[in-house]
């Protein structure tokens, strides 16, 4: 198995976790990615990267059957908007590419926030850092990786 740099930094922080890996590519929605590994769509989570105004850069991560409320992700973040980052500085920003993007290790620390039902599960799935990876780690842990915070990100 190829270590992205996801993988290493939960290696460093000796953090238990599972992969998984399919062959779909960044065409393929995370609900599809979902259901390609046998996992509910409620536990596997998608990373999104958005910007601020004032060209401050935030990270959601949400589940694959959920969509950002950008005006409820601009509270969290304390802006008065946000809008999403476009895929094609998606790489140069965080080091990671569209279908690919791990809330671990980017090449910057950017506010983070998870949404806040993630709670209600003992693990969930987020990108490893490649397209077609990911890795299973429990909730608990992610505030032994990143700063992080929950709140609700999510369209009613």
């Amino acid at each position: 198995m190829i270590k992205t740099n996801a993988l290493r930094l939960l290696d460093k922080k000796k953090i238990e976790y599972n992969v998984f890996e399919t062959e779909l590519d960044e065409t393929h929605t995370a609900g599809e990615v979902a259901e390609n590994i046998g996992k509910s769509q409620d536990v596997v989570y998608k990373t999104l990267v958005t910007i601020s105004k004032s060209n401050n850069y935030y990270v959601f991560v949400l589940p694959a059957n959920k969509e950002l409320d950008l005006k409820k992700c601009a509270k969290a973040v304390g802006e008065k908007s946000v809008e999403m980052l476009k895929s094609k500085l998606l790489l140069e920003t965080t080091g990671y590419v569209h279908g690919g993007c791990s809330p671990f290790n980017m090449k910057k620390f950017f506010k983070t926030t998870f949404y806040i039902d993630c709670k209600n599960h003992d693990k969930i799935l987020v990108n490893a850092g490649k397209i077609g990876m990911m890795v299973e780690l429990k909730v608990s842990d992610i505030e032994k990786v990143i700063r992080v915070q929950f709140a609700d990100i999510c369209a009613d």
